[in-house]
């Protein structure tokens, strides 16, 4: 994996550099912004130190994605002046804040984030994140999240990692070496499991639409959520398919083990599947751990639209909340308010659309709030974020069939979605569209 060095003085500088989750937030400064990755690969130890040690700080802001351990700072109005929450895409935890208006939200494509934070154009002064065990030559691989983080790493006057043993070891570019390393805290808790959601009968009808049109052979990128997930479900009589997508998930494990996904006719990275993080269960990271044919890598890489599109056959398939007449896409509010983020919707729209072969698939139900409001809108909410712009939307898809939008007419767009939205919703959006 990497060149001999002399493992000893590995081994002691990383003694040297060992300490407690508390010593080691000692290390942040006041007016530092701290970056943490995507979803489990933040270090679950290292931010309860931060938020317990909140008062002693000033004007510090921590950013990361998705975030997943529930933390003191998140709702305490008072200290909000010490350390305050900064978000790229939002979650469960961080959602009340941003639609309160005490935790911030940044704009940006997924694929963006770690050139913006290498080249400055996004302060990053100290990263967090979790780590494997190093290896016999000094390297710590960060395989639940390379994400941005490894370009965060580059710029950082102080690195922090929680090393944990049930961390995998994977392959590519997410490895980090024990002399960029300022400081090193131990922890061996389980690494937080993520399970499936629920799929419906909604959500297996748009998978088998989808699944209709992924030929054998194809390539895969599956984002985050129950509709994708139930493609992924409708996939197991495929043969030969491959992989390369954002999240690393059960789902994709599940075709691995069904002999389903074999990236055999891969013509990019034949034999490998690439990703950016893992969220999943025990078993998926444990899958990972020196795994040759799975490779995580930064996302500036690994979702840049050219890269990506080099998969011949690539499908892409991901969730939005509604769609106007146009094929504008909005799938991070409600309305104005913040929902979730733009994450890599938009990478893969257009590595999908680039790709000889591919397509690209925007899933969504028909329907909201119990059957009671259409998600194909005659225009968006008023306020909503457009993620997906019209220029770019390709297959739209609900449990009423697929319409396939890119290099038609206005007319012919809004005829197209009306056919596929519930049919209690036709007549009033013809009139509407009329």
């Amino acid at each position: 994996m990497h060149g001999d060095v002399t493992t000893l003085a590995d081994t002691n500088e990383y003694k040297n550099k060992l300490r407690s989750a508390e010593d080691a937030v000692g290390l942040i400064k006041d007016g530092d912004h701290v970056v943490t990755p995507t979803g489990v690969g933040q270090p679950p130890t290292l931010l309860k130190a931060l938020s317990d040690r909140r008062r002693e700080f000033h004007n510090v802001t921590v950013n990361g994605i998705l975030t997943m351990v529930p933390l003191d700072y998140y709702d305490d109005h008072d200290t909000q002046e010490n350390v305050r929450h900064q978000s790229f895409f939002l979650g469960g935890f961080s959602r009340p804040g941003a639609q309160g208006g005490w935790i911030d939200y940044v704009p940006a494509n997924y694929s963006e984030l770690g050139w913006m934070l290498r080249n400055g154009e996004m302060p990053c002064d100290t990263v967090m994140t979790m780590a494997s065990a190093m290896d016999d030559h000094g390297y710590f691989s960060i395989s639940l999240a390379a994400d941005y983080t490894m370009g965060a790493i580059d710029r950082a006057r102080t690195v922090i990692l929680e090393v944990n043993p049930n961390v995998p070891f994977a392959f590519g570019n997410n490895h980090v070496h024990i002399s960029q390393v300022t400081a090193v805290v131990e922890d061996d808790r389980p690494v937080q499991e993520v399970g499936l959601p629920q799929i419906g009968d909604v959500e297996k009808a748009i998978g088998q639409y989808v699944a209709d049109m992924i030929p054998d052979g194809a390539n895969l990128q599956i984002g985050f959520g129950s509709i994708p997930d139930a493609v992924v479900m409708q996939l197991l009589n495929k043969r030969d398919l491959g992989v390369h997508t954002e999240m690393m998930g059960d789902g994709i494990l599940s075709l691995i083990e069904a002999g389903v996904v074999t990236n055999l006719k891969k013509n990019f990275m034949p034999g490998r599947m690439s990703g950016t993080f893992a969220l999943g269960s025990k078993k998926l990271y444990e899958w990972m751990h020196l795994n040759r044919t799975m490779e995580i890598h930064p996302v500036d890489w690994n979702n840049d639209p050219w890269i990506a599109s080099r998969n011949d056959n690539l499908h892409t398939i991901n969730g939005t909340i509604e769609i106007d007449f146009m094929g504008q896409c909005c799938s991070e509010s409600l309305g104005a308010k913040p929902f979730s983020g733009t994450g890599g919707q938009t990478d893969f729209v257009r590595a999908g659309n680039r790709s000889a072969g591919g397509k690209s698939f925007i899933v969504l139900p028909s329907t909201a709030k119990n059957g009671t409001i259409s998600r194909i809108r005659p225009t968006l909410a008023p306020g909503a974020h457009v993620t997906t712009s019209k220029n770019d939307v390709n297959y739209v898809v609900t449990e009423y069939g697929a319409a396939q939008l890119r290099g038609k007419s206005n007319r012919e767009r809004a005829r197209s979605l009306i056919k596929i939205a519930h049919p209690d919703f036709r007549e009033e959006l013809m009139d509407e569209a009329r």
